[in-house]
This record gives C-alpha cells, sequence and structure tokens, in this order.
C-alpha cells in the first residue's frame, strides 16, 4: 500500500525550501523552486499565493485535478483566474499537475489548451499501470497511447512530463520502463518528470543515478522530498516521508549531477 503523506508543517517546508536553496546554489545559481499546491490545499486564491511567497518559493505547480486547486472541468475558468492571482504576488507558475493518463482523459484538450494560452507548457501526467499479462505486450500497447498524446501536445507546443512513482505495478517505477516507451517520440513533447525520492526507494544504492541517467533527453523535470524507512503499526517496513535533509535522500548530490 502507499504511504500517506502526513501533513507538512510551515516550518517544515521553510526548511526544505532553504536545503534544496542551497544544494541548487551550489549547482546552479538560477535555479526556480516551486512548491507542489497539493502541499497548500487548505489555502484557496490569493491565500495559496501569498503563502507560497512568504514561505520562500520562486512558483508554483498547480493542481489541475478531481479535488486539485482547479476541477478539470472547471479548467477555462478557474485557471486563468489562479495564474493572474499568483503571478500578481511575483511567483512563476511553470507547470500544473493533472490526472491526465492519456489523450482519451476526459479534459485533457481543454487543459492542455489552457494552460498553453496562459503561457505554461509543461505539465505532469502518468497512472499506467501493468496487469498480469505480459510485460513486453504491454509496453508495447502504452507506446501508441503515447504517440496520441504526443501528437496533442505537438498542437499547442506543450511537454506531458511523466511522474514517476514507486511501488509494485507502477509503469515508470523503474524508469527504464518508461525509456523503453518514450523511445522514438519527441522528448519536446513527452517527457519524464523525476521524483527523487521514489527513485531512492526503488534503488537507494546506485539504482536511483542509473534510472536519473537513462532518462537522458527526456529529463524534463525534477521532484524533490526526502523519506526514511521505518516500521508501521504492523511492524512491517514502509518509506516514510520526512523533511527535506532529514531522510535518506542525497539532496544535495543529485542536485549537482
Amino acid at each position: 500500500m502507499p504511504t500517506r503523506l502526513p501533513s507538512i508543517s510551515r516550518r517544515s517546508l521553510l526548511a526544505g525550501a532553504a536545503v534544496v536553496a542551497r544544494a541548487a546554489d551550489g549547482a546552479r545559481p538560477a535555479t526556480k523552486v516551486a512548491i507542489f499546491s497539493k502541499h497548500l490545499q487548505f489555502l484557496q486564491g490569493d491565500a495559496l499565493a501569498r503563502g507560497a511567497a512568504e514561505i520562500g518559493y520562486d512558483a508554483v505547480d498547480i493542481t489541475v485535478r478531481s479535488g486539485g486547486h482547479v476541477e478539470p472541468d472547471g479548467v477555462r475558468q478557474g485557471l486563468p483566474a489562479l495564474v493572474k492571482t499568483i503571478r500578481a504576488r511575483g511567483l512563476e507558475v511553470p507547470m500544473i499537475t493533472t490526472d491526465i493518463v492519456d489523450a482519451e482523459t476526459p479534459f485533457a484538450d481543454d487543459m492542455v489548451a489552457t494552460a498553453a494560452d496562459l503561457g505554461i507548457f509543461k505539465y505532469r501526467f502518468g497512472g499506467f499501470k501493468y496487469t498480469a499479462e505480459p510485460y513486453a505486450r504491454q509496453l508495447a500497447a502504452f507506446r501508441p497511447r503515447l504517440a496520441k498524446l504526443a501528437a496533442l501536445n505537438a498542437r499547442y507546443r506543450s511537454c506531458a512530463m511523466y511522474h514517476t512513482h514507486s511501488g509494485t505495478g507502477v509503469v515508470g517505477a523503474s524508469i527504464w520502463d518508461l525509456h523503453v516507451i518514450m523511445q522514438d517520440l519527441d522528448p519536446a513533447q513527452v517527457g519524464v518528470n523525476f521524483d527523487i525520492a521514489h527513485a531512492t526507494i526503488e534503488g537507494g544504492l546506485g539504482g536511483w543515478i542509473n534510472s536519473f541517467k537513462i532518462t537522458g533527453p527526456y529529463l524534463r523535470g525534477v521532484a524533490v522530498k526526502d523519506f526514511a524507512w521505518a516500521k508501521d503499526d504492523k511492524g512491517s517496513w514502509q518509506p516514510q516521508w520526512r523533511p527535506l535533509g532529514e531522510g535518506m535522500v542525497h539532496v544535495a548530490e543529485f542536485l549537482q549531477s
């Protein structure tokens, strides 16, 4: 079972931002850090923008999905209004996070088109799952679905970034499967949003390094968080989220790689 993300205190967010800023400054001085709006779900409108600015972030990654800050069926009205509010606070909106799985996802065209109209050309997507069928056959079936999504993105000069998670039956957990199904597709249209914590869960010693390098030109975004293995109430080892710098992820090493 996936581990639920615990509530994050303002102090933890500040500490996390500081860790990322210090690590990034040593590698790429111009790096800007966006907060995933899911972590500020309790704030709406200007309160969201003000909160992100006060914490010290440079940008906001807006959730445009069921239960998010913008609902997919209301994206044409909701996203422009929220983006305007966030930008008024001096913050950027470099990307959005969607519940798009492929081009057939309801309101996929509306989400991509509306974001592009606002100058937002990157969005997170994902959600492919393995079944009991042979993996090779499934990988072959994923490719045309991605190709159709790439064609949709081409119309709006957008790029869909597949967010990587960890877990059994999760496409993209190993990263290598994304390498297989994205081959020959234009990385300007379909790429990877590499989550270093999930990659470390899957390969804590050297696997995260190998999986990061295999993304190559398809790397389009990076998600940074931290975790540590701990036993749950039943005595089973599970990854537990931690404030940045207090877990097992080599944040500074990763950002300098």
